[in-house]
């Protein structure tokens, strides 16, 4: 008689505990990982409350948060490419065509908020399509690419506003810049929108899990069957996508497209996303890093400006922030290697 083999069954109790603590664990780290941002964003918030008066009042934070918002828009984009590997210095010329562009056929030729709206996000996906097909195919570096891309940005939306400020910019525009939903205002419902959104989809889709692996080794990742080159693309995409949206929130909190939007978005983002703990060098780091990352730099710009610090020593103090957090990811990586 042949043996018979004993029916499949559940596994032991003991049998998942292990597995159990080792996904407990992994949770743990990715908080602890945090857990410096956070502190500091604490010890922050502490010492400006002390040294101003005004910082803990109401409007003050209400302001906070919208300004914030529109930068964590942007820094969100930034990060998908970041994660790759890859770097976007066209964020900030990409917000100022899109609003302009969105403005001039609102006011100029007067076809109506829909039509504004959708050439808005029409520029970021051009411009997103152009970087992504540029690294991607060309085999062009990010950096000189999208410097270069955001140069030519930045000319277009000087040369169509000939150098002019686009106002007033009411309907949907306003609303979505300014209006509030439930007393909440809108950028940050729709930033919060954004970062539940797309922090579920790095994190439980196949696309997340792509877009980490290509910047956690492009070789490996390739090797696995991943399309590295549509990834790479996709986010760049996504992210010239976000900087159209932050470009029509920036137009409707102005109530207006002038020539020099989006210049403060180009490495103020960046720096969200280091200080929050996204590595440099791809593959690491994650959207609620970057969330705590721009918080923490809106209300470290915001007690500077309480303080009447100087702008000029305001850049040498956001400078050597960044310099600290890229110093850092540095020294992670060498241990880890």
């Amino acid at each position: 008689m042949l043996p018979v083999s004993p029916m499949p069954g559940p596994h032991p109790e003991g049998e998942d505990r292990p597995r159990a603590a080792a996904g407990w664990w992994r949770k743990s780290g990715r908080l602890l990982g945090q857990a410096p941002i956070l502190v500091g964003f604490l010890a922050l918030v502490v010492a400006l409350s002390f040294l101003s008066p005004y910082f803990l009042t109401v409007s003050n934070w209400l302001q906070l948060i919208m300004q914030t918002s529109m930068m964590a828009l942007v820094a969100m984009g930034e990060t998908v490419v970041i994660l790759t590997g890859g770097i976007d210095l066209s964020s900030g010329p990409t917000v100022g065509l899109a609003g302009m562009i969105g403005a001039g056929l609102l006011l100029r030729a007067h076809t109506g908020a829909p039509v504004a709206l959708v050439a808005s996000l029409a520029v970021g996906l051009l411009m997103g399509l152009v970087n992504g097909l540029s690294v991607t195919r060309l085999k062009m570096a990010p950096f000189i690419v999208t410097l270069a891309t955001g140069s030519m940005a930045s000319g277009l939306t000087l040369a169509y506003s000939r150098g002019n400020t686009l106002a007033p910019v009411l309907g949907p525009y306003a609303y979505l810049g300014g209006g509030t939903l439930a007393g909440i205002p809108v950028p940050v419902l729709l930033t919060l929108a954004v970062f539940a959104g797309l922090g579920w989809v790095l994190a439980r889709t196949v696309w997340g899990r792509q877009v980490y692996a290509v910047g956690g080794n492009r070789t490996a990742a390739y090797l696995a069957g991943i399309d590295v080159q549509r990834t790479e693309l996709s986010v760049y995409v996504l992210a010239g996508l976000l900087y159209a949206v932050a470009g029509i929130v920036e137009t409707g909190m102005l109530g207006a497209a002038t020539a020099s939007a989006g210049q403060n978005l180009v490495l103020t983002p960046i720096a969200a996303v280091v200080i929050g703990g996204v590595s440099l060098f791809g593959g690491l780091g994650s959207l609620w890093g970057t969330f705590l990352g721009a918080i923490t730099l809106g209300v470290l710009t915001n007690g500077l400006d309480l303080l009447n610090v100087s702008p000029f020593y305001a850049q040498v103090v956001y400078g050597l922030v960044v310099f600290l957090a890229v110093l850092m990811d540095v020294t992670n990586r060498k241990r880890q290697l």
